[in-house]
């Protein structure tokens, strides 16, 4: 397979954001304005999700395939710096170039990047080009929707069409995979709270690897890969699983094998 690199982000309300832009007291508690913002979310609209530019990062996981390679992560560590994460995702693709490939990608994770890249003062000149520097990116770059840079499988398996989405969730049940461990995104808030950093990795890692196993149904109905090869990535994934010490990783191939 060529260079491919599946990510996923994990989002909390940017409670200093907030805070500023609702002019609330310094000392009011994250948690608390937070709530407040929430508050004025559903009352302005029923629901209590705040828009993309009021959300910031927690997390980023990737898996890489590479060459014979293939790892699954979550870059930088637990406690580093959210413009230090967002700077290693860009700096992955200045160096490999890949294959991106994400689950809504195109409607939440990289409109969120593109964001707090902003806020932080991040530099990600790969992935801005268009074609003014690298002629090749003119036709097929990372930001045109119907380009092939950027894989958002959700927004092509539904033909675009806003009625015809499917989740993650759904689509990785449907096709006998582990989908969501025992932790949902609604649960991301509260545990951040609760200073559970690694617990969130955790989940935004099941989540690229539910991504990467249905970008590789994608990759073989279209015809690039075989049967054969399908069963060969799939049995690499396992391997992978099998040989790490991450309780997930195995819960995961546990899940998996009993699908």
């Amino acid at each position: 397979m060529h260079t491919t690199l599946v990510f996923d982000i994990e989002t909390v309300p940017d409670a200093a954001g907030l805070r500023r832009l609702y002019e609330l007291d310094a000392a009011l508690a994250d948690a608390d304005v937070v709530e407040i913002a929430f508050q004025r979310r559903r009352a302005a609209s029923g629901n209590d999700f705040l828009p993309l530019h009021l959300q910031r990062v927690a997390a980023i996981s990737c898996v890489l395939r590479e060459g014979s390679g293939l790892r699954v992560w979550s870059l930088g560590a637990a406690a580093e710096p959210e413009g230090a994460l967002i700077q290693r995702f860009y700096d992955g693709i200045e160096k490999y170039t890949p294959q991106l490939v994400s689950w809504n990608g195109g409607g939440f994770d990289l409109p969120v990047l593109h964001y707090r890249a902003l806020h932080a003062g991040v530099q990600a000149a790969r992935y801005w080009e268009t074609g003014d520097s690298d002629p090749a990116f003119r036709w097929n770059n990372y930001l045109n929707r119907f380009h092939w840079r950027h894989v958002d499988l959700m927004d092509v398996l539904s033909g675009g069409q806003v009625r015809a989405r499917a989740s993650l969730t759904d689509m990785a049940h449907l096709l006998g995979l582990p989908g969501k461990l025992g932790f949902s995104g609604a649960e991301v808030w509260d545990a951040w709270l609760a200073g559970r950093i690694v617990d969130i990795r955790r989940y935004c890692e099941t989540d690229v690897l539910n991504t990467l196993l249905v970008y590789l149904r994608f990759e073989h109905m279209r015809g690039r890969l075989t049967r054969e090869a399908l069963a060969a990535e799939e049995q690499r994934v396992r391997a992978l699983l099998a040989e790490s010490t991450e309780p997930h990783h195995r819960e995961f191939l546990e899940a998996w094998s009993v699908a």
